[in-house]
Order: structure tokens, then C-alpha cells, then sequence
């Protein structure tokens, strides 16, 4: 995780006037890169017109120069690495909320004890005067009344005790909802365990946003393994699994100018191509699809090697008015194309 440079303490006029200065640089410069104002972007753009941490810098300038924007998996990951360390925010936010749950309800349930021990005080004192109806003369109305205060120092406790309840459930909900954020805190990672690419998750993140803010010129390639079922049937899923970590490792390594790479499921991976075009997008294609080829794996269990590794391509460029949808769609197509033409292919024959 990037440093972050110790700066002397300022009066809270001066913090002001130097967050106020920071913004006004910042959201300019995000509205021109068409950078969505989440709260991540804010504190990167917030940082980066600051000067302090000339690697987030450098790193925010060539993203924006290969994308013509950010990509929201990059500034995301650009946050954590420089910024904060997501885990240790995830366990400070649950802790800073369980304890202020924690808190809330010491404070109830010490104003309900304190409540308890106040009626039972006055009980004992209304039941030593009831006593007394035995050795004094009490009129009815008297001893109606205390009745009456028993009744209604029994419904303020019941109210107390109610309420204190009511915390009790409320705070098992928030303790609930804490439990679905760190659940999700594990799913959310943007790489996939087995190889080492970026997941599925990113893949959707990066598309939608690419395709908000800087469609022009996006190329999609959709790669799959071919006949990969037979490396599992004939060889056994963990030669399957090295077959796929190797292919994934080709691919990333293939990854030049803001091209990358995902698992975007099984054995089919996923490139994004920002600024370029169909021509291009297919030389790349067709450039990792002769690598994959020369790959090799050794099946250590039969001392054997593996050598007829290959993969087929489908290339597709976001034409006016394509969702997402309709680009993956149409790279899917020239995938299956290349399928059907015998495998180890690219497709379009040309751009």
C-alpha cells in the first residue's frame, strides 16, 4: 500500500480552505474525463490535485490516457492500493458501528436497571404503607391512591423494559446487516482465485463503464479453451485447472496498451480493448492464439506431456447505440463461428 505523506497539522480554517481549493481543481478535472462522482473517484481526484503521492499520479495519468477515462475496477483498485486498505476499513467500520451499538445499549440497559431499581424502591415503600392499612386508619381513597401509583409506576418500567427490547431487536438487525457487508466484502475481490486474472465481477464493472464514458473504438475478445472438457476427462481436473492457469498467464502476458484480461467463466476468458479498433483487436487475438499453441504441460501422473493446447477467438467492436449486451453478443457469435470452422481460429477472418 502507498505511503501517505506526513503533513504537519493546520488549524481547521486552513483545512477548509485547502479541501475547498482541492475540490474546485478536482471536480473540474473529473467531469472533463467523464469520471462517475463516486466517493472513491472523489478521494482519488481529491489526492491527486493535492501533489502528495506522485505514483497515484502517474498511475491515474496513464490509465486516463489509454481509456480516455477510469475505468471503475482500476480506480477502484488504484483506492486500495494508495489510499486504503479495504479490510482494515471494512473491520474499523464494523467495529467504530458495533461499538456504537454496544454503547446504545450499556446506556439502556443502565437506565433500565436504574428504572427497575427506582420502582422497586417505591413498590417497597407503597407495600410498607399498604401494611400500615392494618395498623392505621386508611380511607378507601387513600388507599386507592396508592394503588394508583403502584399501576402507574408499573406501566413507566413496562415502557422501559419495552423499549429496551425494542433495542435489543433493532440492534440484532444492524448486527445482521453487518454480517451480509462482510459476506460481501469477501466476494467483492476482482481477481479469480485460479488464475490469477481479473473475475467475472470486474468484467461487468469495466464493460458498463467503458461503455458509459469512452465506447469509442472498445474491442471485446472472447477466448475459449478448445476441447477443454477432454483435458478433464482424459487427465483429471487438476491438470484442467493447470491448463487453465496456464492459458490465463498467456493471455495476461499478451496484454499490452490498456488491453486486459478476465475469467469470464469456465474455460472462456474475456479481453477489453479500449481505443482501438476491429483490425488491430483481431492482429491481437490472432497473436495470442499462436502463443496458446506452443504451450506445454507435463502430466507428472503418467509422465507424459501435453502439447495440443489451442484456443479460439471471437472479435467484436462496439459499433452507435450497442449495449454491452449486444457487443458481447456479437463477439460471441464470431466466437461460435470459429467453433464450428474447426477451432484454434480467429474470427472475423479480417477487420
Amino acid at each position: 500500500m502507498g505511503e501517505k505523506p506526513q503533513t504537519p497539522e493546520m488549524a481547521p480554517s486552513d483545512l477548509m480552505q485547502t479541501a475547498a481549493g482541492r475540490l474546485k481543481k478536482a471536480v473540474p478535472l473529473m467531469l472533463k474525463h467523464q469520471i462517475p462522482t463516486t466517493p472513491t473517484n472523489y478521494a482519488l481526484w481529491y489526492t491527486y490535485v493535492g501533489e502528495q503521492q506522485p505514483e497515484l499520479n502517474k498511475a491515474l495519468d496513464d490509465l486516463v490516457a489509454q481509456y480516455h477515462t477510469l475505468p471503475p475496477v482500476s480506480g477502484e483498485l488504484l483506492y486500495r492500493q494508495h489510499l486504503a486498505d479495504p479490510v482494515a476499513l471494512d473491520v474499523r467500520d464494523m467495529r467504530q458501528n458495533l461499538e456504537a451499538m454496544a454503547t446504545e445499549l450499556g446506556n439502556q440497559l443502565k437506565d433500565t436497571n436504574l428504572d427497575a431499581t427506582a420502582f422497586q424502591q417505591k413498590i417497597d415503600a407503597n407495600f410498607s404503607r399498604l401494611e400500615r392499612i392494618d395498623n392505621e386508619t386508611l380511607s378507601i381513597e387513600q388507599v386507592l391512591n396508592l394503588v394508583r401509583n403502584l399501576v402507574k409506576e408499573s406501566d413507566a418500567i413496562r415502557e422501559s423494559t419495552s423499549y429496551f427490547t425494542g433495542q435489543l431487536a433493532k440492534a440484532q438487525q444492524e448486527i445482521d446487516t453487518l454480517k451480509l457487508r462482510l459476506a460481501q466484502s469477501e466476494k467483492d475481490i476482482f481477481f479469480d482465485a485460479l488464475t490469477g486474472c481479473l473475475n467475472r465481477r470486474a468484467f461487468d464493472a469495466d464493460l458498463a463503464g467503458l461503455l458509459a464514458q469512452a465506447p469509442d473504438g472498445c474491442c471485446l475478445i472472447l477466448c475459449d479453451i478448445d476441447h477443454f472438457k477432454s483435458f478433464n476427462d482424459n487427465y483429471g481436473h487438476q491438470l484442467g485447472d493447470q491448463v487453465l492457469k496456464l492459458v490465463g498467464k498467456r493471455l495476461t502476458e499478451s496484454c499490452r496498451d490498456g488491453v486486459k484480461c478476465y475469467r469470464y467463466g469456465g474455460e472462456e476468458f474475456a479481453l477489453l480493448a479500449p481505443s482501438t479498433n476491429l483490425r488491430i483487436a483481431r492482429q491481437l487475438a490472432e497473436g495470442i492464439r499462436r502463443s496458446v499453441e506452443k504451450l506445454t504441460l507435463k502430466d507428472r501422473r503418467r509422465d507424459a506431456r501435453i502439447d495440443n493446447i489451442s484456443a479460439s477467438f471471437g472479435v467484436a467492436q462496439w459499433q452507435p447505440k450497442m449495449t454491452a449486451r449486444s457487443l458481447i453478443e456479437s463477439a460471441d457469435k464470431q466466437l461460435y463461428e470459429a467453433k464450428r470452422l474447426g477451432r484454434n481460429r480467429v474470427m472475423p477472418i479480417s477487420g
